[in-house]
């Protein structure tokens, strides 16, 4: 299991050891912690959980999820633990065990499916067996209500649950088995999620391309002839032709200075800061990347929001298409399909094709601002100033550090992300230095012969947040 992999954990604090004992049989994972003793505070547990640590999944049963579902972000891969037919098998098997009929009895959470295919493989009366589904909005005092109602009916002996508050609401006077999820289901899980989020971390260092063609650009300034009439001895036609070379020159001259503007735009983009970008001419502007990247930059694939921006700062209108290959060579030539596929579409935007098949499109190139743009971020161009570099700069930075997530960098690695020299990046790193927008944080030996590399802890998110 890759390092750096951090869970965390939703649950009762009774739940404590079990889910501890599942936890023991994952190395290489962090996990985080947020538990609980009633169900009204799980929504603040979570919300702290979600701002103190900076999660790769999250393992959490029925009724915390219901409660806070709301609050997870989309991305993020979450893993619902259940009581499965087993417990329940298991709850019953302790009902024998204290002399306890198996029934009439009163069962809650499970659904009505599993309940009845554990009763057929135990031999038990089904009609016997009352039983209450999970509802995402139902309170303890619903489930509480439903038990008392049916030992009323039947004379029943005892309860099985899964809600741990619904003992203390029966205040004792009647018996509750508990068919929690045992450390086996939950670990079955955990090992689920962890799997989930290994894939889906190779998927995102898969290596994949982009070509962006850019269609349209605004026209440059042409001066119209004095009027349109022939001269005389049969110039007219030479004229013309003359007139329409020298149109066709500035158009392609236009279209030209279209994608040097359109390489600015996406060098200057935090999406692309990681990105190495070519401008190969009327083949396009190929971008190479980890599909990550590119998957960030499509908002999962959905909306291409660089394409608005270069139409509306630039007034050029563009298509992009993204393909995932095993090579570089295969992942450009399914963009370039992909990019053509594109600018099939009235509204042009983007698509993307994989080696196996697989088409996702059309993009729209509506959407949310670019995150992390200097115009969105209040006091990062003034903190430019301050600190001697350009506002698009130090936005590629603030999403380096994003990405690093407290990681420290070294200044030749910092270089290569921004694309430039080492001894640049070293500069760079002494100006980021003296503003305190980087610490010295140890160093690492990466050869066995040479000096060790400073290693340092960008600090420019701090900085920013200070400065509102």
């Amino acid at each position: 299991m890759p390092a750096g992999i951090v869970i965390g954990l939703v649950l009762h604090a009774s739940h404590r050891a079990r889910f501890a004992a599942a936890a023991r049989t994952l190395t290489g994972v962090t996990f985080a912690w947020a538990v609980y003793e009633r169900e009204e505070q799980i929504r603040d547990r979570v919300a702290g959980l979600l701002g103190a640590a900076r999660l790769d999944g999250l393992l959490l049963g029925l009724v915390p999820y219901a409660r806070c579902r709301d609050l997870l972000p989309p991305e993020l891969p979450v893993a619902v633990t259940r009581s499965a037919a087993l417990d329940l098998a298991l709850a019953w098997s302790r009902a024998r065990g204290n002399g306890w009929p198996a029934t009439p009895v009163s069962i809650d959470t499970f659904a009505r499916e599993t309940v009845d295919e554990v009763a057929a493989a135990l031999e038990l009366d089904r009609r016997a067996i009352a039983c209450l589904p999970f509802e995402p909005e139902q309170p303890v005092a619903e489930v509480v209500a439903f038990h008392r109602e049916q030992l009323a009916r039947t004379g029943a002996a005892y309860v099985i649950s899964v809600r741990t508050g619904v003992a203390a609401a029966l205040d004792g006077r009647v018996a509750v088995l508990h068919a929690l999820a045992t450390p086996g289901t939950i670990r079955a899980d955990l090992h689920e999620l962890a799997l989930r989020i290994r894939h889906r971390r190779a998927d995102g260092l898969r290596f994949a391309a982009g070509v962006f063609v850019v269609t349209e650009a605004e026209p440059a300034d042409v001066t119209p002839p004095a009027d349109d009439t022939e001269p005389a001895n049969g110039a007219g036609a030479a004229g013309k032709a003359g007139i329409d070379g020298a149109a066709g020159m500035d158009r392609a001259a236009g279209m030209d200075r279209a994608r040097a503007g359109l390489v600015e735009l996406l060098r200057r983009t935090p999406e692309f800061a990681d990105a190495w970008i070519d401008d190969r001419g009327r083949r396009g502007i190929v971008v190479f990347a980890h599909a990550a990247l590119f998957e960030a930059a499509t908002r999962r694939w959905v909306g291409l929001p660089v394409l608005a921006e270069a139409r509306d700062r630039l007034g050029v209108r563009a298509v992009a298409g993204f393909g995932l290959g095993d090579s570089a060579r295969l992942s450009v030539a399914l963009a370039e399909r992909a990019a053509e596929r594109a600018g099939q579409d009235a509204a042009g935007g983007a698509y993307l094709i994989s080696d196996t098949g697989m088409m996702i499109g059309p993009m729209g190139t509506a959407g949310a601002p670019l995150t992390c743009t200097y115009r969105e971020h209040g006091g990062l161009e003034a903190l430019a100033g301050q600190v001697g570099l350009s506002p698009g700069t130090l936005s590629r930075l603030a999403a380096i550090e994003r990405r690093l997530a407290g990681r420290p960098v070294s200044p030749s690695e910092l270089a290569r992300s921004l694309g430039i020299t080492d001894p640049s990046g070293r500069r760079l790193i002494r100006k980021l230095s003296g503003s305190r927008l980087a610490v010295g944080d140890g160093s690492s030996q990466l050869h066995r012969k040479g000096r060790p590399a400073r290693l340092y802890r960008l600090s420019i998110t701090e900085a920013l947040e200070g400065a509102r």
